[in-house]
């Protein structure tokens, strides 16, 4: 029996024996799973539930497409984003990353890889501990943009937060934890995204993309995470 304070994900995808298949497999992990065939049915669930925690997408729909309803999602929920994509289609993989999805899976795929990318995805998007008044924060200057590691946010000059995913939040950190160090890709990925590089495989260049355009004055011509050409990039940090 799955406890009502389990994580509730949503999936949405057309074809009913993949959304029953997942739908199962994620009950028997101890998930609460509702289903949805497209993007009608996403809209009035998240209109009408409050404690959705990730919602695992397809992108190939008829109707709107999973690419449109991530920027839905982004645009207004805190929620994670697992979108599935068809073998090969690399494109789509680039363009739902900028829409700001979490992380992708490739159909068909292995059930045991959906549960540990669900959780990679979930552990990163979870709310930090509560911390003691008393203990000091942990703040990084990037430019003139503060990441605050405690409390998983982005702050602009101002004080305003600046909205990031919880894996642009990793990236982040991960640079913060390793200042004035080269980080080529394959150390990136295992660093902040939890699995190692594929060939090929441009999500960290488009996520540094998408950061840069969030922390650096001008991002054509970055002073915070630099490009190490040939090798990878490395943040050289500002003291608070």
């Amino acid at each position: 029996m799955v406890e009502q304070d389990a994580d509730h994900i949503v999936v949405v995808d057309d074809e009913p024996d993949i959304r029953e298949t997942l739908r199962e497999y994620l009950e028997l992990q101890g998930y609460r799973v509702t289903t949805a065939a497209g993007g009608g049915e996403l809209r009035a669930i998240m209109d009408e539930v409050e404690d959705v925690a990730l919602v695992l997408l397809d992108i190939n729909m008829p109707g709107e497409d999973g690419l449109s309803l991530a920027r839905f999602l982004r645009g207004k929920f805190k929620v994670g984003i697992l979108m599935l994509t068809a073998a090969g289609e690399t494109v789509d993989r680039i363009v739902g990353l900028e829409m700001g999805a979490d992380d992708y899976m490739a159909k068909p795929f292995d059930l045991r890889e959906v549960l540990a990318r669900v959780r990679a995805v979930l552990r990163r998007s979870a709310p930090p501990a509560v911390q003691s008044p008393a203990l000091p924060t942990q703040r990084v200057a990037l430019g003139d943009r503060v990441l605050d590691i405690d409390a998983h946010k982005l702050f602009d000059a101002g004080g305003e937060e600046i909205p990031i995913t919880a894996m642009e939040f990793d990236l982040l950190k991960a640079f913060a934890e390793h200042p004035n160090r080269v980080l080529n890709r394959d150390q990136l990925l295992e660093l902040a995204h939890h699995r190692s590089w594929e060939p090929f495989d441009r999500s960290i260049d488009i996520r540094i993309a998408r950061l840069r355009r969030k922390i650096e004055r001008n991002p054509a011509k970055p002073q915070v995470i630099k490009t190490v050409r040939g090798t990878g990039y490395v943040f050289e940090p500002v003291k608070c």
